[in-house]
């Protein structure tokens, strides 16, 4: 004779928690363009302490992934007079976020700072990068 398996009832209020849960876990995508330089020997590099600062909360998004690009403390060389993209993947902003500023907070000068990027429903940005002084 077959085991019949019934479906658990999960309740309601459960259910919206961990709809909250799956909400806060979502990423953000911001593709970075270092524009080209006229100088021979560029070299880059990503800190892990770099964030996506809520303009309208104290809420700090972590970086969780950096592609074509290294991260410190190691360097990447860039093209002699070409634009060089590279992605950073952060963890979720909240909900009520609008807009947020890119800083890489690190202890020296020269820091990427990208300030105001306004909030989109994709949560995917592509931004040009400047450095901080």
């Amino acid at each position: 004779m077959e085991e019949v398996i019934v479906k658990p009832v999960i309740a309601k209020e459960l259910l919206e928690s961990l709809q909250t849960k799956i909400e806060e876990e979502k990423q953000v995508i911001v593709h970075c363009c270092f524009p080209a330089s006229p100088f021979l020997g560029n070299l880059i590099r990503i800190w892990n302490s770099t964030y996506l600062l809520d303009n309208q909360s104290d809420h700090k998004s972590k970086l969780i992934h950096a592609e074509n690009i290294t991260i410190y403390p190691n360097w990447t060389a860039v093209p002699f007079m070409q634009d060089f993209w590279f992605t950073l993947v952060f963890s979720g902003l909240p909900r009520d976020c609008k807009s947020f500023d890119l800083k890489e907070v690190i202890p020296e000068e020269g820091g990427f700072f990208v300030e105001s990027i306004k909030r989109n429903s994709l949560d995917v940005y592509r931004v040009k990068i400047s450095e901080s002084y």
